[in-house]
């Protein structure tokens, strides 16, 4: 069963930067290559929201409140999906989440970020 591995949170000042890394256990090469990946994340006493998707085609899609701050990125042979996140808010601060377009496999448990003065 494929597991997603977070990475890279913690605790910043606001306008910080973090840059998370989900790895993809037991996905074969060509099925993560193949698939379309995304970030999404969960703030206290709210539902889990989408953040940013990559297509197999390296194609980009943002949350609105986080276009120019953050860029997602794959790297197919470790596996890997990254998210670069600059100028970070108070409102980001949430755990945060990878998995697939459709949000289909286990979710794993997730790396906190937290934005704070």
């Amino acid at each position: 069963q494929v597991q997603f591995v977070e990475a890279g949170g913690g605790s910043v000042q606001p306008g910080g930067s973090l840059r998370l890394s989900c790895r993809a256990s037991r996905m074969i090469l060509s099925t993560f290559t193949s698939t379309d990946m995304a970030w999404y994340r969960q703030a206290p006493g709210k539902q889990r929201e989408f953040v940013a998707s990559i297509a197999a085609s390296r194609s980009t899609n943002y949350l609105d409140s986080v276009k120019d701050r953050f860029t997602i990125s794959k790297d197919n042979g470790k596996r890997t999906v990254y998210l670069q996140m600059n100028s970070l808010e108070p409102e980001d601060t949430a755990v945060y989440y990878c998995n697939d377009i459709r949000a289909s496999r286990s979710w794993g448990q997730g790396t906190q970020v937290t934005v704070s003065s």
